[in-house]
């Protein structure tokens, strides 16, 4: 059996695993009270269950059990997996304080890591090979912490981090494939089939949530691939790949974070500002917010895989022109989806026309009259707060 058939084998078994085990861990959740309730933040209306990233941690084991040869960096990499999903079912149920929380995913990351699933050494673009040393481990532990909540932190729209993980996972699959990292493949195309069957169920209208067990459990497999299938090769843009593909939550994270820091919040402290929650108050959908969430990850994903397999030189320099145009497409389409959702879509246009929302109901009498001063600082309190109604376009 070649190693993309054992790849396709890994994903067959652990999608149809989670397929079937998802609803089981459902009626778990109901049954120990690990329930998510509709809050103010929140998207959904209904109590649902918790705990969708047990039967994804059963699905993920089943299939590399059964597909890989067991040894010391497999079974780290599974330890870890399932210290992280415990530490998360127990927030699922009881909610976990941060430190407490931060505390289990930096236990769960050390497993790896000291199984020999670690960074010590990469090869950057323009800079070349650069020796971690010692500093490997702790930047290792570091790296795999905040992928897991990079990924924790875009859970809030049903089928969002499980359809986003997918994707990312068969792209770093693919992608640790071509590099003769057949393990890390495999690993990945179990990891995206285990998601993709929990997703037949966490899609909207969602029977069950992924709870922490789930978001931080895909956010530790696609960090421990990504250092076992482009980190550890000598690719010149392997550094790039993780980075590109994970680029949504990455921009997602990164954006809350920075607005939490402006406005003096604790980091840890969830609101409305994820880009989900900006897509709702806009007038989204659920579907259709997971859908737009999907394509642009789809579309960056594109590019990793074009810088991966478009011939554009020959690694010494000289440059082909037709593929490199090919490249610059792929990087102009990744760029253009980029601009358009961030900036056009969450900032421009929501102010355009959030101010001409405003001014025409003052001019049907909806609201008393405005001056320009109180509609920007009218706009600028719902920019901060999250809090405004949907926008009608005219």
């Amino acid at each position: 059996m070649s190693e993309l058939d054992t790849a396709l084998g890994a994903f067959a078994l652990a999608l149809v695993v989670a397929w079937i085990a998802t609803p089981i861990a459902g009626r778990m959740a109901w049954r120990v009270g690990a329930i998510d309730r509709p809050r103010e933040r929140g998207l959904h209306v209904f109590p649902t269950p918790r705990l969708g990233g047990m039967a994804i941690l059963i699905a993920f084991a089943a299939s590399v059990l059964i597909f890989l040869e067991p040894n010391e960096e497999l079974r780290g990499i599974l330890g870890g997996a399932i210290v992280i999903a415990l530490v998360g079912a127990a927030d699922d149920l009881l909610e976990l304080s941060p430190d407490v929380k931060l505390l289990g995913q930096t236990l769960a990351a050390v497993i790896p890591v000291a199984s020999g699933v670690y960074v010590a050494d990469f090869t950057a673009p323009f800079v070349g090979r650069v020796d971690l040393g010692d500093f490997g481990y702790p930047a290792t532990v570091v790296g795999i912490v905040a992928v897991m909540n990079i990924v924790n932190f875009i859970d809030g729209v049903d089928g969002l981090a499980a359809g986003i993980c997918t994707i990312a996972a068969i792209t770093f699959g693919v992608i640790a494939l071509s590099l003769d990292r057949n393990t890390a493949g495999i690993l990945a195309a179990a990891t995206a089939g285990s998601a993709l069957g929990y997703l037949r169920h966490g899609f909207h209208p969602a029977t069950i949530f992924l709870g922490d067990s789930g978001s931080n459990l895909l956010g530790y497999l696609l960090a421990v691939i990504a250092v076992q299938g482009a980190l550890k090769t000598n690719a010149v843009v392997a550094l790039v790949f993780p980075l590109i593909v994970l680029a949504v939550p990455i921009l997602d994270s990164s954006f809350v974070i920075a607005k939490r820091i402006k406005y003096r919040k604790p980091v840890y402290r969830a609101d409305r500002s994820h880009f989900h929650h900006r897509f709702a108050n806009i007038g989204f959908s659920q579907r259709r917010t997971v859908v737009y969430l999907y394509l642009w990850t789809g579309v960056l994903a594109s590019l990793a895989l074009a810088l991966r397999f478009v011939p554009y030189s020959d690694d010494h320099g000289n440059f082909d022109t037709t593929w490199t145009l090919v490249l610059l497409t792929f990087g102009v389409l990744a760029v253009a989806a980029s601009v358009y959702l961030v900036v056009v879509l969450e900032i421009l246009k929501f102010r355009g026309f959030r101010e001409r929302d405003l001014r025409r109901r003052v001019e049907t009498g909806e609201l008393p009259a405005l001056t320009q001063e109180e509609i920007d600082r009218e706009i600028e309190r719902e920019v901060e707060t999250g809090e405004f109604e949907a926008v009608r376009g005219e």
